[in-house]
C-alpha cells in the first residue's frame, strides 16, 4: 500500500502544479471576458467541490488521499477506486483544457 500512497502523491503533485497553471489561464480567459461557466466539473462528476478554478478540485484530491492514509488497508482498498477516478478526470479535463488552448 505504501507504494499506491507514494505514487499518489506524486499525482498530486503533478495535477496541483497543472491546476495552477491552468488557473492563470482561466483567469486570462476571463478577464477578456471568455472563459464564463458556473464549475469546471459537473455536480456528478464525484467530485463534492464545485468551482470555477481546477485547484479547489486538486484540494479534494489531496484531501481524500490523506483520508485514505489514515484507513486501514480494508477500506483504503474500497475507496481507492473513487479516488483514482477523480485524478483520471481530473488529468483528462487538464489535458483537454490545454489542448483547447493552443
Amino acid at each position: 500500500m505504501q507504494a499506491i500512497h507514494t505514487q499518489l502523491q506524486e499525482t498530486i503533485q503533478t495535477l496541483y502544479r497543472k491546476a495552477l497553471d491552468a488557473d492563470q489561464s482561466l483567469d486570462k480567459l476571463q478577464q477578456s471576458q471568455q472563459g464564463r461557466f458556473q464549475a469546471v466539473f459537473s455536480e456528478d462528476s464525484g467530485f463534492r467541490t464545485q468551482s470555477r478554478r481546477f485547484s479547489p478540485y486538486v484540494q479534494e484530491i489531496a484531501l481524500d488521499w490523506q483520508s485514505l492514509q489514515k484507513m486501514s488497508d480494508t477500506d483504503a482498498k474500497q475507496s481507492l477506486p473513487a479516488l483514482v477516478k477523480k485524478i483520471e478526470l481530473m488529468l483528462t479535463t487538464l489535458a483537454q483544457f490545454k489542448a483547447a488552448l493552443q
